[in-house]
Order: C-alpha cells, then sequence, then structure tokens
C-alpha cells in the first residue's frame, strides 16, 4: 500500500519490543493515534537546555552513548556577564569527552544550521532538546524537539515514544515571486492552520513546486512548523538535497527519500507559489498574520536578521542584494546574525558581509542571540521586524515592544525605507534568482563563491570537537561549577492530592510566559532552585512568593487552550515541579510541554467540557481523588471544587501513565521501564 514519507521513515524505525500493545504490519498504514516507539539516531541539545540532558544522562549509568552520533551545541548562552554561562560550556565539553559527543564549541554558531551542514542525513531520526529540532526535515530526515530527559533516555538507546501523527499534505505548486520567500510560505501555513492547528501532525510538503525551492528555503519551512505546534514537518530528498550535500563535502550522506506515488494524507494544503504576496506575523503571536502591504508605512525602528529560522548564506545573499549601495535609514538600527561560523566565513569571501556592514548593519555573534531575548533588546515601545520564529510578548527582552516576524527580503527593504515595505516595491539584483527559481550559492555556480571555496570551508571542523574513543573518554573527569546543582527529583504519586489553585491563566500560555528565557534567567538553567525564583512571573510577580509561602506543598494551575506553546524548555516543568505544581488543568496543551510534565512527575489534566473551565477560580481548592485508578485503568479523572464534580478525560498512553504511577521518567527508567 503507498505510503506517506512520514510513514516509510517512522515504520523503518519502529523498536517493537518497546510498543508491544500496538500491532504493526510492514507496509501498512500505522493507525493515527496509536502508541509508536521508533529508534532515534542522532540526538542534539543546546547548552540552554543541555546541562540538565547530561545531569540526566549521568543518573542513567549508560558509559557512553548508543546513538549514530550525538552532538552538544553551545548557541543559546555565550553572552558570557559572568562565570555561570562559561562554567555551564566547561561541564557541557567533558561530558562531551566522556560520554562520546561531538561539541560544538561557542561561536561555531546555531545548532539547528550546523547541524543540517554537518552532521544531518535524509532518512534518519533526529531528536533534540529544543523546539526548532525539525529544521533536519528540510533534508528529508524525521526530525523532533523534545525536553531535555527524552533525548537523555534516546542516548541511552531507548526509544522515543509518541502517537502516531496525522500526515498533512502540503502541496506546493509554481515559484515564488522575487521579493517573496520561504518565510512567507510558512507564515501563509501558520495564517490557514494557526499556532495548535498542527497539534499531534506532521507536515509533508510534496508537488512540483518543491523542486523550486533551495535545502535553506526548505529548513526555514520545517523550522518554524514547529510554531503550527505539530510533531515535525518534512520535505522529500531530492536532488536539490543532493547538491547541498555534496557542497558541504558530504555527498555520501545523501539518498533518495520521497512519498510513494499515490499516498494517501489525512489532509491536504494547497498553495501555489506564485500566488504568495510578502507577509507578516504581528504581535504577539506567530499566527497572527497580515500582508506586509496592508503594513506598509508603519514606522520601525528595529530590524534584525537571523535566528535558526532565516540566517543561512542565501538569506544573507538576498539582503545583501537590497542594501547594496544603500543605507539604512537614520532611525533604524539594524543588525545581522549568521547561522553558523561557515556562513560568516563564506559571506566575506563572497564579498556579502563587506556590502551589509557598509550598509550599516551591526554583525552579532553567530548564536541564537536576540531571538531568546540574549541582547540587541529593541527599544520601549519599539517597532522591530525579526526574521525569527517566535513574537511573544516581552520575548525580545522588552516588555512593551512590538515584534513582527517577517522574510530577509522584507526585513531588508524596511531597514532601508525606515518603514515596513514589501521588497517587491524595489529595484535590486539579486542573482539567487533564475527564471523564478531560487538558486543557492551553496551550489558552487556562483562567481563569488566557487565550489572549492565552499568545501574548504564546510570542511573546517576546528570548532567542532569530535569524540574521544571509549579508551581515552574514562580518564575524562567531569568538570562542574558552583552554579550546577543536580536536577531535584519529581514527586512520588499520590493517591488522592487536595490543591490550591495558585494561578489561572488565558489561552496560549507559552513556556516563556511559565519560564522566561534572556539575559537575567538563562544562566540559572542549571541550577533549578535558582531559576524556579522566577517561574510564571511575567504572568503573576507574586507567584514565587506565594508557594514558599505554602512550603512548596502542593498546588494546581489551570489554564486555556494551547498551554505550553513554543520552546521545549523542560526547565517549564521543572520550576513549577520544584515550587509544588502537583497538576496542570487545562482545555488543552502543547505537544513538548505536556510530555515535560509527565516526565516530572506532573499530572496533565484537561476539561472534558471546556465551559467548566469557567467554575474555578485561582484562590479555590481543588480535591482530585482518583489519581491512581484513572492511571492504571485509564478511566477519566475526576475532581471536586466549589460542590462541583467536573471531568477530566484521560488520553495518556499505558506508558505514560506508568510513567505518572512511578513519579517520573527517571524514576520510571531506573525501574526497568522502557
Amino acid at each position: 500500500m503507498p505510503l506517506t514519507l512520514t510513514e516509510k521513515i517512522l515504520q523503518a524505525h519502529i523498536v517493537k519490543e518497546a510498543c508491544a500493545d500496538t500491532q504493526f504490519t510492514h507496509g501498512e498504514p500505522i493507525a493515527r493515534g496509536s502508541d509508536i516507539a521508533i529508534k532515534i539516531d542522532q540526538t542534539l541539545t543546546q547548552d540552554a537546555t543541555g546541562t540538565m540532558t547530561y545531569l540526566q544522562f549521568e543518573t542513567i549509568g549508560v558509559p557512553r552513548v548508543k546513538t549514530e552520533v550525538s552532538v552538544s551545541y553551545v548557541d543559546h548562552n555565550t553572552l558570557q556577564t559572568d562565570y555561570k554561562n562559561m562554567d555551564d560550556h566547561r561541564y557541557l565539553q567533558s561530558a562531551a569527552a566522556k560520554y562520546g559527543l561531538y561539541f560544538s564549541r561557542a561561536g561555531n554558531g546555531i545548532c539547528h544550521q550546523v547541524h543540517l551542514e554537518h552532521f544531518g542525513k535524509p532518512g534518519k531520526t533526529l531528536l533534540g532538546s529544543d523546539s526548532h529540532t525539525p529544521t533536519g526535515g528540510g533534508i528529508g530526515m524525521i526530525a523532533i524537539g523534545a525536553g531535555g530527559l527524552d533525548v537523555a533516555v534516546a542516548m541511552a538507546g531507548g526509544a522515543f515514544h509518541l502517537a502516531m501523527p496525522r500526515v498533512i499534505g502540503v502541496q506546493l505548486t509554481g515559484k515564488l515571486r522575487k521579493g517573496v520567500s520561504a518565510k512567507d510560505v510558512i507564515l501563509e501555513v501558520l495564517r490557514r492552520e494557526t499556532v495548535k492547528g498542527g497539534v499531534g501532525s506532521v507536515y509533508e510538503y510534496f508537488g512540483s513546486g518543491v523542486s523550486t525551492l533551495t535545502v535553506p528555503q526548505r529548513a526555514t519551512i520545517t523550522n518554524m512548523g514547529a510554531e503550527l505546534g505539530a510533531t515535525c514537518s518534512i520535505f522529500p530528498s531530492d536532488e536539490k538535497t543532493k547538491s547541498f550535500l555534496a557542497a558541504m563535502g558530504r555527498a555520501k550522506d545523501w539518498s533518495k527519500q520521497e512519498a510513494d506515488v499515490g499516498a494517501e494524507y489525512d489532509k491536504i494544503v494547497q498553495i501555489d507559489l506564485s500566488k504568495l504576496s510578502a507577509l507578516a506575523a504581528k504581535p504577539h503571536s506567530p499566527d497572527s498574520i497580515e500582508s506586509v502591504k496592508n503594513l506598509s508605512g508603519k514606522k520601525v525602528t528595529q530590524v534584525v536578521i537571523g535566528s535558526c529560522t532565516n540566517s543561512s548564506l542565501d538569506d544573507l545573499e538576498t539582503v545583501a542584494a537590497i542594501v547594496k549601495g544603500k543605507h539604512i535609514a537614520p532611525d533604524v538600527e539594524a543588525g545581522i546574525a549568521p547561522g553558523s561560523r561557515a556562513t560568516l566565513m563564506m559571506a566575506e569571501k563572497a564579498g556579502i558581509l563587506g556590502t551589509l556592514i557598509a550598509a550599516g548593519f551591526r554583525i552579532l555573534e553567530s548564536a541564537c542571540g536576540p531571538c531568546i531575548g540574549m541582547g540587541f533588546a529593541p527599544n520601549s515601545e519599539g517597532v522591530s521586524l525579526r526574521t525569527f520564529n517566535r513574537n511573544f510578548k516581552g520575548r525580545s527582552g522588552t516588555s512593551d515592544a512590538h515584534v513582527y516576524l517577517v522574510s530577509p527580503e522584507t526585513a531588508a527593504a524596511s531597514a532601508i525605507s525606515g518603514v515596513i515595505a514589501e521588497a517587491e516595491t524595489l529595484s535590486y539584483a539579486d542573482k539567487g534568482y533564475v527564471h523564478g527559481s531560487r538558486v543557492s550559492m551553496l551550489d558552487g555556480c556562483d562567481e563569488r563563491l566557487a565550489a572549492k571555496d565552499i568545501k574548504k570551508i564546510a570542511k573546517d571542523e576546528g570548532m567542532i570537537i569530535p569524540p574521544l574513543d571509549e579508551r581515552e573518554a574514562q580518564n575524562v573527569a567531569i568538570v562542574r561549577g558552583p552554579n550546577i546543582k543536580e536536577c531535584p527529583s519529581s514527586p512520588p504519586c499520590a493517591s488522592s492530592l487536595k490543591l490550591p489553585v495558585l494561578l489561572k491563566t488565558h489561552d496560549n500560555v507559552s513556556t516563556d510566559d511559565i519560564m522566561p528565557a534572556g539575559t537575567k534567567v538563562l544562566p540559572y538553567r542549571s541550577n533549578i532552585p535558582e531559576i524556579s525564583k522566577f517561574t510564571f512571573s511575567r504572568l503573576d510577580e507574586s507567584f514565587y512568593a506565594r508557594a514558599a509561602a505554602t512550603a512548596f506543598s502542593g498546588c494546581i494551575v489551570v489554564g486555556g487552550e494551547n498551554y505550553g506553546q513554543g520552546s521545549s524548555r523542560e526547565h517549564a516543568a521543572l520550576g513549577p515541579m520544584y515550587l509544588g505544581v502537583r497538576a496542570v488543568l487545562t482545555k488543552s496543551f502543547a505537544r513538548i510541554h505536556k510530555a515535560n510534565l509527565i516526565n516530572y512527575g506532573i499530572i496533565p489534566l484537561e476539561f472534558t467540557n471546556s465551559s467548566d473551565y469557567d467554575i474555578i477560580q485561582q484562590g479555590d481548592t481543588v480535591e482530585l481523588t482518583n489519581i491512581v485508578q484513572a492511571l492504571k485503568t485509564g478511566c477519566a479523572f475526576t475532581l471536586t471544587v466549589n460542590g462541583s464534580i467536573i471531568s477530566c478525560c484521560n488520553d495518556l498512553s499505558k506508558r505514560n501513565r506508568a510513567i505518572l504511577l512511578s513519579g517520573g521518567l527517571a524514576s520510571y527508567t531506573r525501574k526497568g521501564g522502557n
């Protein structure tokens, strides 16, 4: 029976003994929603989530990672305002040396772009402790973001468990017009599907329009597919993929990956690329989409180009073409963060970097930086255009800023205009477009950057430290600075709980709202007692004090739709767990955050009837009585509040119920659970 590319890769990685309760027939579609467990070929971590991941890996007791490739990246906490961040880096480097990982040093670039350049392989599975790990889908991988504890288990050889997702086909036809880019493709998908429309789904791109997109363009689309709430997104691996990998000196890593002819999708979204116009996501959500034309003329105070979404050589080339011979407007501050050191070196070799500097752009470090509020914050009430993937309120580091998500083309046109502007209205010579299709500089056919130059730069891996052999690794001592603390244990499962409602939130609460990033908070990512003080601080500055007043003895949080959207940071579960949050009751959860809550023994409850949300108020006391019964049998959870009995659906898999009964994933794993 014809299968989608998603189904083919997942079936090739099924670990049957880890999901014995689900029946599989090779070559037949897997029932949607059924529990599956897959072998993970590759993992990645970044430093903001990596310290906890490796602290947890150490407790598992495996002497060496069991994956084909595992990489520890440093790309988030690079500001180093004091000792804490570099202490984390030294811990990560020593852990990589001891346990058999590659280590990508600070300054080498953003994990997703570097992984695409150096390690990603079509047809493989990748699990990363960062929500934008699906970037790997741009070269035909099943690449999934997860919490650090899930990644630690995968590095130890454990399977990754998930519900078999729906496969949504996105059929692309036509070609993008000059001035319209891949960013506009994913913004159009977000306009149609919303930030919660992709929960439980994989977006698989196909159709004649696919061949007109370069690998960097495809990676932009799969990267920002995370904002749909999707498990991941994927493109076929074709001749464009082959050219990209060959340019990186990795032609042997290529394999053809495509859906079978006649494969059926659960739903099809059709997009004619030739009819797309430039789009922008308005404050404060990635799915608040408006055409740039309708926003034209709005004064801009800041423009930033970069992040793991739009910081490739092709992106920088496009920006340089638009700004060449011009200068950014007097009232605009503009910065560019190349996605990788290799990109920066190629941009210098091709003359792109000089053009950007001449136009007035500040060149920032090859790191996440402004995307996570680590520097380059906008002015108060500023209008900042960013080629990033998220524009949640306050994420930029300025609470009252108005952040718009746009393409590099729109960002460049606006930087020189001083107002939001369409690149289509400007005259510029973009050599990257030939007959209406984008041609990547990485194909080596551009006179400014020869193929030999690309391969020489791509092969320069001095900033990537390879794994030591097992004998050498035994002599490595793990380096732990004073800010690195052990991961606290999850609470044991209780038969019943009587909990005060310490906080009630609105819809679309993000993990930034639960546990902020930024220069003030990120240095404490390896110190849960300290970082927990910032829990829910954006929503209620008194939350920590009120939790402390109860001696962290237990409480419940109530939320609306899509609770926990955004980053995969497990600290948004760890912080609340440390403060005594024993359950979270919502209308619906974002996928990764729900998994993280389960991993740390926090019960995720969902209203059977969403109108019951109105019954519960902050300050009420909720009694949950049938916990063990619900976890053992799968029956509905019931709770009592204000004399009313509220039913909560129990869609937890048998394994997830067992994890909660064990008191979290670490305890479950130590007891022999798979």
